[in-house]
């Protein structure tokens, strides 16, 4: 199964931006894995949220193809600890062509992207910076792949 993470906006702390290409280089040590930045709208002054949203969309949509499973990163998903997060990772390993993880914009998503994903994962209960999501989420899935291997990465 490939797996892919979509990002509205790069990355623009150097320091968290290392540390996710570290953890993006482990997780293709265990599945095929991709950072894909969908570059920030330029004048955005004069779109509304919910243009903004829409025009993000519009790109998002662009990366993916009909057999993409897709889950957004999303306050309202399910939340999972790291060994549900783990067989659940597993379990898409059986039916999933490409597994594609998004983290939206500044504003969400818009309602075409939630018509298209497959599910919404929630990272906390908390509000994290879309720049720390991004870091947090790919510990998240090198240690879901260290679990599903069996190696002592996490410690439970």
């Amino acid at each position: 199964m490939k797996t892919a993470l979509i990002l509205v906006g790069k990355t623009n702390d150097t320091h968290l931006q290392a540390i996710i290409n570290d953890y993006a280089e482990r997780i293709t040590h265990y599945m095929p894995f991709e950072i894909i930045v969908i570059p920030e709208l330029k004048n955005t002054k004069s779109l509304s949220e919910e243009q903004q949203k829409v025009r993000e969309g519009e790109l998002i949509m662009k990366q993916l193809t009909a057999q993409d499973t897709v889950i957004l990163l999303d306050e309202r998903g399910k939340q999972y600890r790291s060994l549900e997060f783990a067989k659940w990772i597993e379990k898409q390993q059986l039916t999933a062509r490409r597994l594609v993880f998004v983290i939206g914009g500044p504003y969400g998503f818009s309602p075409a992207i939630y018509d298209r994903a497959n599910g919404k994962i929630s990272l906390s209960a908390m509000t994290f910076s879309h720049q720390l999501v991004r870091t947090i989420f790919t510990e998240q899935l090198y240690r879901a792949c260290t679990i599903i291997k069996g190696e002592p990465y996490h410690h439970e």
